[in-house]
């Protein structure tokens, strides 16, 4: 487990020469397949796009067409390279051209988080990177705590009728709130998503 923190915002502007050379390794073109013509407008059109609270279609038409970088983006998302961006930005060795990036891949990978759905989130817990999720930790699942808390309350309830009978009453609401606090909240508001 890594400590938890924000990262610092960091408005949009082209990626500079060093920034594209530290994502190459993870973005480049590997199997089958028609390789990306230009990476680093497609880079720039995702990343001004994340940095943004506007949905896809609102990209600039200088940036190139909309379905192109949305598609993109979600491909990336489906390989894990998005993944892979935030375990290397949360790593200690992380190279400082890529420690730069670190708000737009926090940003990216939050926006991702509808494709990497559960696993996302636990993974951004573990890294400890709060931008990385919509909302505090503390109002999203947690499975780990669950796997911690599942001994101890069958423990309860196997004592509870180990001693002859039903488990009383508040050792059941005990339990309901222990379900309720690993499960997250069902609905977040807005003004609750770190910056």
């Amino acid at each position: 487990m890594y400590p938890r923190r924000y990262c610092t915002p960091r408005p949009w502007q082209p990626l500079s020469t060093e920034e594209l050379n530290a994502l190459i390794p993870f973005v480049s073109h590997k199997g089958a397949g028609r390789p990306i013509f230009d990476i680093r407008a497609r880079l720039d059109a995702i990343f001004w796009l994340v940095t943004s609270p506007h949905p896809w279609r609102c990209l600039p038409a200088e940036m190139g067409p909309a379905d192109t970088a949305s598609r993109q983006f979600r491909r990336w998302a489906h390989a894990g390279v998005w993944t892979r961006l935030l375990k290397a930005i949360a790593a200690p060795d992380c190279p400082p051209a890529l420690a730069r990036l670190e708000h737009w891949i926090c940003r990216a990978y939050r926006r991702a988080l509808r494709i990497l759905k559960l696993a996302g989130i636990v993974l951004a817990r573990r890294l400890g990177l709060c931008s990385a999720v919509n909302a505090p930790f503390e109002m999203l699942p947690d499975p780990d705590l669950s796997k911690k808390l599942l001994p101890v309350i069958q423990g309860a309830i196997r004592d509870a009728l180990a001693a002859g009978g039903l488990p009383d009453r508040g050792l059941l609401k005990t339990c309901k709130s222990f379900h309720w606090l690993v499960g997250g909240r069902r609905r977040l508001s807005k003004w609750l998503a770190p910056p």
